[in-house]
């Protein structure tokens, strides 16, 4: 069932319905969000508002002709957002229809956090708009305003990261590094819903030149998003520094174990390279009946395993 939201004495207000709800009702509606629409109420939301509402399949089209246009049923803009779930970003469309009398929003899947935390704002009468195009600007600039937030959670998040890298000792680098590629990853998605808005927001602007306020306020909306496209820029650039520091020591600890094994290795050939001589079982060898053979053979091993590791210490090597 949409939520349906009227715009009383400049506040937007939400219209409280039922299964029951007049028709009129829903069609007196200044904004009309559908999320999850049966085909049942797709059809009646179709019939009722005389407007074609277009398919998720549609609403998933990448290119730009396809996301904003203009035609008999009012301006279309289908814009990505960010949705959480389990502790991961997605990207959800959303299908904005902006009507003279009113905005359609339609969505599917995951419910969104713009979405929830507009509905909250409206339940306190938080949401000063005069039009159903005022309010289209409003959910885009709170949607900049909630990737900004994103933007300053990876920050924080690469900051705990960095320390744990670059100051901890005995760090869990494979964990820094999955934490690496999950920052990553929400960096570019989020700068992905950026660039996305920042489209929506050029092609509002042609339509609005009118509307000298709202062009203003969408201008004021590409500024903040230019500053934010940088700020993922240099998050991604930390993010890959960090990625290369813990690949680095990574590296380092393993070749800390192989020269360990190298030096071990060294210092042994000489003693196995003795006792291999002298474990031959040949019968003229001069030293068999040898009394002090055996300790003296022991000595010669010890004392060839002691003169290589003693070197490699002078050297600095060790």
């Amino acid at each position: 069932m949409p939520r349906l939201y009227k715009i009383k004495n400049g506040v937007l207000t939400e219209e409280y319905q039922t299964k029951d709800t007049p028709n009129q009702i829903i069609i007196d509606a200044d904004w009309i969000d559908a999320h999850n629409l049966s085909l049942e109420e797709r059809s009646q939301l179709q019939t009722l508002l005389l407007t074609e509402l277009p398919k998720s399949i549609d609403v998933e089209e990448i290119e730009a002709s396809a996301r904003y246009f203009a035609d008999q049923n009012g301006i279309h803009v289908h814009s990505l957002f960010l949705a959480q779930s389990e502790g991961d970003l997605h990207t959800i469309s959303v299908a904005f229809i902006l009507q003279p009398e009113r905005l359609i929003t339609l969505r599917d899947g995951l419910d969104l956090a713009d979405f929830r935390l507009l509905r909250m704002r409206a339940r306190q009468k938080q949401v000063e708009v005069a039009t159903p195009k005022a309010l289209l600007i409003t959910i885009f600039e709170q949607k900049v305003e909630n990737l900004a937030d994103g933007i300053e959670d990876i920050f924080g998040g690469l900051e705990r990261v960095s320390h744990q890298i670059l100051k901890e000792d005995n760090a869990d680098y494979e964990d820094a590094i999955d934490q690496l590629t999950r920052l990553e990853d929400s960096n570019g998605k989020i700068r992905l819903c950026l660039m996305d808005t920042q489209r929506s927001m050029a092609f509002l602007q042609r339509h609005l030149r009118d509307e000298r306020e709202l062009h203003e306020i969408t201008h004021d909306i590409m500024r903040d998003m230019n500053i934010l496209l940088s700020h993922t820029t240099f998050l991604f650039d930390k993010i890959n520094f960090l990625m290369d520091a813990a690949m680095g020591f990574i590296n380092i600890e393993q070749n800390k174990i192989i020269k360990t094994f190298s030096i071990a290795a060294v210092v042994f050939m000489p003693p196995t390279l003795i006792a291999s001589i002298y474990g031959m079982n040949f019968k003229h060898i001069p030293e068999l009946k040898w009394l002090w053979g055996y300790p003296g053979s022991l000595a010669i091993m010890v004392l060839s395993g002691i003169a290589p590791y003693w070197l490699f210490k002078r050297k600095g090597w060790l």
